[in-house]
């Protein structure tokens, strides 16, 4: 993002994707039984967020790199063009906050770091209002600065390192 490398950060999205639906189904199969639900509405969400993201980011960097398309057509599927995909992938996200949120709700947080995941996982969902309504609010517009959207984007990987982190430590520490 810091270099402008569109297609590159479109990759790396869609890998984001696919290691976050693995991480949210551990959280369901870990979960202790009366907290299984959770994990599995998670993985659920997790499940259409990353369906989500796969279809925006496969068509930036296929149909929109490589096409001639239309203006109208641009418009629409170009994510930069803020557009149909950009709002898709608010949508993503806001599933990936839910998905972040009910994973919350399975850890039973006994010790410092476990606490920490918890209250991290909890506080994430709390972006599925904004990134729900943002789109429909009309609050993202084209002209508007890119490095406003570039930096809401670094803080909130600043904030999901930490809940990778600790979920792995959560992890390295279940038993089945």
């Amino acid at each position: 993002m810091l270099i402008r490398f569109h297609e590159g950060s479109y990759f790396s999205s869609m890998f984001i994707a696919l290691s976050f639906l693995p991480m949210m189904c551990g959280y369901a199969f870990f979960s202790e039984k009366k907290r299984k639900l959770a994990g599995y509405v998670g993985a659920a969400f997790a499940a259409a967020y990353a369906a989500i993201i796969l279809l925006v980011y496969f068509a930036q960097l296929t149909t929109v790199r490589m096409g001639e398309l239309t203006e109208q057509a641009e418009s629409l599927l170009d994510f930069q063009k803020m557009g149909l995909m950009f709002n898709y992938d608010l949508l993503g996200y806001a599933l990936m906050a839910l998905a972040t949120f009910f994973a919350g709700l399975t850890v039973n947080a006994e010790g410092k770091p476990d606490r920490w995941l918890k209250g991290l996982l909890l506080v994430h969902g709390v972006f599925f209002v904004s990134c729900l309504l943002f789109p429909m609010l009309g609050v993202f517009q084209a002209d508007g600065p890119e490095w406003i959207g570039t930096a809401v984007l670094e803080i909130w990987c600043f904030y999901f390192c930490p809940i990778s982190i600790l979920s792995f430590l959560h992890f390295s520490r279940c038993k089945e």
